[in-house]
């Protein structure tokens, strides 16, 4: 399983230039390629399933793909999430104990995440347009949070896709991914 680039164990470079559009999906798209998988599944959670969807629009042809903790606004709306990461993490440090930025940056500490790289990440989200979701033929499994609406409406993300199939489980977008229902969701979407 692949580290996002300037998360977990990859490179975190501080120079724009390895932060170009949409780097996130082309990362994938090349591993895919220097794997030279031809018969595999693609998912991903919250930044994951984004790059998922990118990865699909530009051609990636998994027999199916989960998207979890996501919804239709932080796949067509990147600039509104991004907005939200940006303000994190230019005042870490400043926010109100228990409130969403204080657990994302929280979620940063224990994740070992570096600020200065991550920040360069937002600058490479791309919009996906309605036409471009709705042009996937994919099988796409939507997971989200019964409580998660921090990327929109999930429910509006799985209409939109043609192939798509709405699964709820407990929890927000912090807990859900946290959740036993979490992994069996994903075990009976990929095999059933």
């Amino acid at each position: 399983m692949p580290d996002l680039r300037a998360h977990g164990e990859s490179e975190r470079s501080h120079d724009p230039v390895h932060y170009p559009p949409d780097v996130l999906a082309n990362d994938g798209l090349a591993f895919i390629d220097d794997l030279g998988l031809t018969d595999f599944d693609l998912g991903g959670y919250s930044l994951g399933a984004r790059t998922v969807l990118r990865m699909l629009v530009k051609g990636a042809k998994p027999r199916r793909a989960i998207v979890a903790g996501m919804g239709l606004t932080g796949i067509t709306n990147t600039n509104s999430r991004s907005t939200h990461f940006r303000h994190i993490l230019e005042n870490l440090g400043q926010h109100p104990k228990g409130s969403p930025e204080w657990m994302a940056e929280a979620f940063l500490k224990t994740s070992g995440g570096d600020p200065v790289a991550l920040k360069l990440i937002l600058d490479t989200f791309v919009d996906t347009s309605d036409a471009d979701l709705r042009g996937l033929d994919v099988p796409v499994g939507v997971i989200c949070g019964t409580e998660d609406s921090d990327n929109g409406s999930a429910e509006a993300l799985a209409a939109t896709l043609v192939a798509g199939t709405m699964i709820s489980i407990p929890g927000n977008h912090m807990s859900a991914v946290t959740k036993s229902e979490f992994g069996q969701a994903m075990v009976s979407y990929l095999t059933g």
